[in-house]
C-alpha cells in the first residue's frame, strides 16, 4: 500500500513587519481636558504636523479648532485661545504639507479658510483667516491639499461640487462637476495628476482633475463604498464599505479598470465606518474602526494573495478620529514607521499611538526608512495648472529631520466679488435646504438689495449730470 504525500504550504508569506506592534503613549504624553466636536460628521476632527496638533472643538454659535504645539502635552486649559472665525460648525481641517503654521478649514458656512498660526502657536483667539474663500453654495464637508504643488488646494461640498483653489490669486481655477450626490472622499495618487473619489451615488471614479474628465467609473452595487485611497505607485486602489449582508469589507481596485474589484474581504459586523490609512514606505495598510478601538494592519504586495493579515492594535476606548503624524516626524531611533493620534470623546482626550517595528540593533534601520515625500513641494500652482505632473521631492530620515529654508505663504489682495468657474456663477441663489441656509441667504439677498438700490441711485444722479451737460451743449451754438 503507497502512501501519497499531501503538501501543504502556508499562505502566510515571511514579511519584517509581521511583528509590528501598537505602543501607546504614556500619560505624560497625551492631550486632556480637549472638549472634542461631538459632532457626527464622517471625518478626522484633528490634523497634526511635526509644530502642532489641530482639534474641532465643541462650540456653541460658529465653529472652532485648537490649535496646540505638539511638545505641549498634558492637561489643556479650559480657556485654551482657539481659531474661531468660521459661522458655521468646522467640518474639517488639514495642514499644508509645504508650510509648517497654515492650516485650511471648511465649515457649514459655506466657506474655506486659510489660517496662518504665529510661531509658538496662539496667544489669543483668531478670528482673522488671511484668505476666505467663498464658491461653493453650500457647506463645504472636505479639503484636501496637492501633494506636489504649493498653492493648490481641492474643497468638496454639499453642491456635490470639487472647487481646485489656486491660492496664488485666492480664486477657484477649475470645478470638477461630475457627482450627482454628496463626496465621502478625495485621494490624490503620488504625483496629484488623479483623484479619486467616493460619492453617496454608490460610484467609485476616478478623474483627471485639470480637465474634469472621469476616466474609471465603478457602479457598487454589491459593496457599498465609503472610503478610497490610492495606494502610492501600485497602480491600485483600495476602498471601505459595506457589503450587500451589512458586513463592514474592504476591497481592491485597478485603477485602470474599474469594472470588478481584484479582491473584495470580509472584516466584521460591526457598523462603524472603516478609515484607510496607507503608508507608500513600508507598503502597509492599516484599517481604523470609528466608533470601536481596534486598528487592523496588512502588508500590501502587488502579486497575488495582493493582502496580507499582518495583526491587530486593541483598545477599549473608542475612536472619534485619528490624526497622522507626517513621516518626518516619526521617532527612527525607536523604529517608528506611523503615528496616529486617537481622539476619545468621552474623556476628552488624545493620545498617542505608536507602530512600532521590533529591532534589537540600535543604528538607523535604512530597509523601513526608504527615501520619503519631504516638506518641499515639487512645482508651483501655476506649472501643475498648465499640465505639469512632478513627483513628491524625497527626503532621507536618516540624519535626523533638518527643515530647508521656510517657505513663505503670502495671500493674495482681491476685492470681494462674484465666482465664476467655467462660465457659472458659484454664488448665485439655490434652494436652501435648513433654516440657517435660508437665513443666510436672506442676510446676502438684503445686502445685495441694498448694494443694487445705492448703485441705482448714483447712476440716477449721473444721468441727470448727463443730460444737465447735453442741454449746455444743445444751448451754446445759439448763444454765438
Amino acid at each position: 500500500m503507497t502512501v501519497t504525500k499531501m503538501s501543504w504550504r502556508p499562505t502566510y508569506r515571511s514579511s519584517k513587519f509581521r511583528n509590528v506592534y501598537g505602543k501607546v503613549g504614556s500619560r505624560e504624553h497625551c492631550f486632556e481636558g480637549i472638549p472634542i466636536t461631538k459632532n457626527v460628521h464622517d471625518n478626522h476632527f484633528c490634523a497634526v504636523n511635526t509644530k502642532y496638533l489641530a482639534i474641532i472643538t465643541e462650540s456653541a454659535g460658529g465653529g472652532s479648532f485648537l490649535v496646540i504645539p505638539i511638545t505641549q502635552t498634558g492637561r489643556i486649559d479650559p480657556h485654551h485661545p482657539k481659531v474661531c472665525g468660521h459661522q458655521g460648525n468646522v467640518l474639517d481641517i488639514k495642514w499644508n504639507p509645504f508650510i509648517d503654521n497654515i492650516i485650511a478649514s471648511c465649515s457649514e458656512d459655506s466657506s474655506v479658510r486659510i489660517w496662518e498660526i504665529p510661531e509658538g502657536g496662539l496667544k489669543h483667539n483668531m478670528t482673522e483667516a488671511v484668505l476666505e474663500l467663498y464658491g461653493h453654495s453650500r457647506r463645504v464637508g472636505l479639503i484636501e491639499w496637492h501633494p506636489t504643488s504649493s498653492g493648490i488646494l481641492f474643497s468638496a461640498g454639499y453642491d456635490y461640487k470639487i472647487l481646485i483653489w489656486n491660492l496664488d490669486i485666492g480664486e477657484p481655477v477649475k470645478m470638477i462637476d461630475c457627482h450627482s450626490d454628496v463626496i465621502l472622499c478625495m485621494s490624490f495618487n503620488t504625483d496629484g495628476s488623479l483623484v479619486a473619489t467616493s460619492c453617496k451615488d454608490k460610484k467609485l471614479r476616478v478623474i483627471e482633475p485639470r480637465s474634469g474628465r472621469v476616466l474609471q467609473e465603478a457602479n457598487c452595487k454589491n459593496h457599498k463604498v465609503n472610503r478610497v485611497v490610492f495606494l502610492g505607485n501600485m497602480k491600485r486602489l483600495l476602498t471601505t464599505g459595506v457589503s450587500r449582508w451589512k458586513t463592514r469589507q474592504i476591497a481592491l481596485w485597478d485603477q485602470e479598470d474599474l469594472s470588478m474589484p481584484t479582491i473584495e474581504e470580509e472584516i466584521d459586523g460591526l457598523s462603524g465606518l472603516l478609515f484607510p490609512f496607507y503608508d507608500a514606505d513600508t507598503h502597509m495598510l492599516y484599517l481604523a474602526g470609528k466608533g470601536d478601538g481596534n486598528i487592523r494592519y496588512y502588508e500590501i504586495s502587488s502579486e497575488k494573495p495582493y493582502l496580507q493579515y499582518l495583526m491587530e492594535f486593541r483598545s477599549p476606548a473608542p475612536q472619534k478620529g485619528l490624526g497622522v503624524m507626517p513621516k518626518h516626524g516619526l521617532d527612527v531611533s525607536a523604529c517608528e514607521v506611523f503615528r496616529f493620534y486617537k481622539l476619545v470623546t468621552l474623556k476628552g482626550l488624545i493620545e498617542p499611538i505608536s507602530m512600532i517595528v521590533p529591532r534589537r540593533s540600535e543604528t538607523y534601520q535604512e530597509d523601513i526608512y526608504p527615501m520619503t515625500p519631504g516638506t518641499e513641494p515639487a512645482m508651483t500652482a501655476e506649472e501643475w495648472l498648465s499640465g505639469i505632473n512632478r513627483d513628491p521631492v524625497l527626503m532621507s530620515l536618516k540624519e535626523g529631520y533638518q527643515r530647508p529654508a521656510q517657505i513663505v505663504f503670502k495671500a493674495p489682495v482681491r476685492e470681494k466679488k462674484s465666482v465664476v468657474v467655467n462660465g457659472i456663477d458659484l454664488l448665485e441663489n439655490v434652494p436652501p435646504r435648513t433654516e440657517n441656509e435660508l437665513l443666510r441667504m436672506y442676510f446676502r439677498q438684503q445686502d445685495e438689495l441694498r448694494r443694487l438700490k445705492e448703485e441705482l441711485a448714483q447712476r440716477d444722479v449721473r444721468i441727470r449730470q448727463l443730460e444737465l451737460e447735453l442741454n449746455n451743449l444743445r444751448n451754446t451754438p445759439n448763444n454765438m
